[in-house]
């Protein structure tokens, strides 16, 4: 675990919540506050003006040591720059009002809270943005082993003691990742001998830069509304819509996301809806979509989408972001690896799912059916390639306003049940 300062917000909020000390629980990170000495600080900046200075390598020797010189300041300057404030692992909301709210306007969220955790909201855990969004688009339009191998190698640029190939466990052992600055100046050349595509290590360096010159930070972030969040992100490179959504969803667990560009939540709220006004439509949570910590099986001669394949990755590799399709410009968002999402439910499921509502029926809106809703789920009356529209998505998760994320983290689990 790197050591990390305390930030005066941060130990505001610890205060409030009467938390001296966040133990290194699944939910929590420890955070240790180390005093430096003016020497050792004198230290870190000339390590950073080291960095800046790395030579565009040209030979296999000259990357190796460009590696070991990047890795000589890891330590030091992620310590020292303020761009290192992590998210705290409180909620904004109260979360069994959240829970309240949606049972009574559909009781079957009951056997869903009960089944399994609503885990982004309720194992917190500390999260630093600029990791999570580097770690986003470190995985553009790769498989997550593919993007988990490239996120390895772009560490170890920056820390040459972490192991080349390292275990499971002593991958899920490294905490550490650089820091804007060490990012931001690091030649694009060096960024590439990871594994990274010139134009990924564009988009890596356009972000580095925005979290080291302010643009972007932690605290701004946090005090953003949902529609600033998403125009402040989309002006990085390499950045999307969905991508903004998924990390309002998992990074800063925001309570009222609705992602209407996910063909998986589509899909899934089809699945709730049909189920409810059609009971002899059976649906059960699909262990091959989303399996814990699982890695998920891939459909014959299917490509992988964010629709199909969610992987549930340790919040260490991939934080709520990720695999997307980037074109020119400032959009993002075909796939992703998104960290955290339901386990499997255990077969009794499909008797809610077949179950009416009691407390509440809710209406289908204005011209959707059960037809028109198994028509969309089928495949043969997609809209521009949608399963819904997004004001279609609105009108049929208005009732779960205003804790949409909540009801979305499930709606991915949902799947055809087996005959």
């Amino acid at each position: 675990m790197p050591v990390v300062r305390r930030s005066s917000t941060r130990a505001a909020l610890a205060a409030a919540a009467n938390i001296s000390e966040l133990a290194p629980t699944p939910a929590t990170e420890e955070i240790k506050i180390k005093t430096k000495t003016p020497r050792k600080r004198k230290a870190a900046t000339e390590l950073v003006k080291d960095t800046q200075k790395i030579p565009k390598p040209d030979t296999v020797n000259d990357k190796a040591d460009i590696a070991i010189t990047a890795s000589a300041s890891a330590t030091a300057d992620v310590q020292d720059d303020p761009e290192t404030d992590f998210v705290p692992a409180v909620l904004t909301f109260n979360f069994d009002h959240a829970k309240e709210h949606l049972i009574q306007v559909d009781n079957r969220f009951e056997d869903l809270f009960s089944k399994m955790p609503c885990k982004p909201f309720e194992h917190l855990e500390q999260v630093h943005p600029f990791r999570a969004l580097a770690t986003s688009i470190l995985g553009q339009q790769i498989s997550w082993l593919a993007a988990r191998s490239i996120t390895h190698k772009f560490i170890r640029l920056y820390d040459q003691s972490i192991p080349e190939n390292p275990t499971d466990e002593e991958r899920k052992a490294v905490s550490f990742f650089p820091s804007p600055r060490q990012v931001a100046s690091t030649e694009l050349a060096t960024l590439r001998t990871a594994g990274l595509s010139g134009r990924k290590a564009e988009y890596i360096q356009d972000l580095a830069a925005r979290f080291a010159d302010g643009r972007l930070s932690t605290t701004k972030l946090l005090n953003a509304d949902d529609e600033e969040l998403a125009e402040m992100l989309i002006e990085v490179r390499g950045i999307g819509r969905w991508t903004v959504d998924m990390f309002a969803i998992f990074s800063l667990r925001r309570p009222d996301i609705l992602p209407v560009g996910d063909l998986g939540v589509q899909r899934g709220v089809v699945r709730w809806f049909l189920s409810l006004h059609s009971p002899v439509h059976n649906y059960s949570i699909s262990p091959e979509k989303v399996g814990g910590t699982a890695t998920p099986k891939k459909a014959k001669g299917k490509k992988s989408t964010k629709a199909d394949e969610l992987p549930a990755l340790d919040s260490a590799d991939s934080l709520a972001l990720g695999t997307s399709s980037v074109p020119p410009g400032n959009t993002s968002d075909e796939t992703a690896d998104v960290p955290s999402l339901p386990p499997t439910f255990t077969p009794s499921i499909k008797e809610t799912l077949n179950k009416t509502a009691t407390t509440a029926t809710v209406p289908l809106p204005t011209g959707m059916d059960v037809a028109v809703l198994k028509s969309r789920l089928s495949g043969k009356n997609k809209v521009k390639g949608a399963i819904l529209t997004p004001p279609e998505m609105a009108a049929l998760t208005e009732c779960w306003k205003p804790y949409r994320s909540l009801g979305v983290y499930y709606m991915w689990s949902l799947a055809e049940a087996s005959t």
